[in-house]
């Protein structure tokens, strides 16, 4: 059976940009993580062991959150192949990365990348 995961919103402080003022200021960035695993044993086994536990999911992306990157999209392609490392049960994985207000000299709510693997 597949299914979906999605963790949603989770929001973390971090220090990506170019700029160098975001590298040291930091900045407010949403992520959401959607996986899709083939866990019907774990269904049928009500078993946290044999599932993608969104508990060490979540870890992960703060794990990877806490890496400073120059590119949105290279946090998103960690986020991404450390959940395929940790739970080789994951057929397909989507990373959402968004920085909250831009430093982009206007109003933007956020600019957001989204990779897929």
């Amino acid at each position: 059976m597949r299914t979906l995961i999605e963790l949603e919103n989770m929001e973390f402080k971090a220090f990506h940009g170019c700029y160098d003022l975001e590298k040291k200021v930091g900045n407010l960035f949403r992520v959401d993580v959607t996986i899709e695993a083939e866990i019907g044993e774990a269904a049928r086994n009500d078993s946290v062991e044999q599932t993608v536990n969104y508990l060490t999911v979540f870890e992960l992306v703060q794990q990877q959150m806490a890496i400073t990157s120059n590119i949105i999209e290279n946090v998103a392609e960690r986020i991404i192949d450390a959940v395929h490392a940790r739970f080789p049960s994951a057929l397909r994985v989507t990373a959402k990365v968004s920085k909250l207000a831009p430093p982009l000299g206007g109003k933007i709510e956020r600019v957001s990348v989204t990779l897929t693997k």
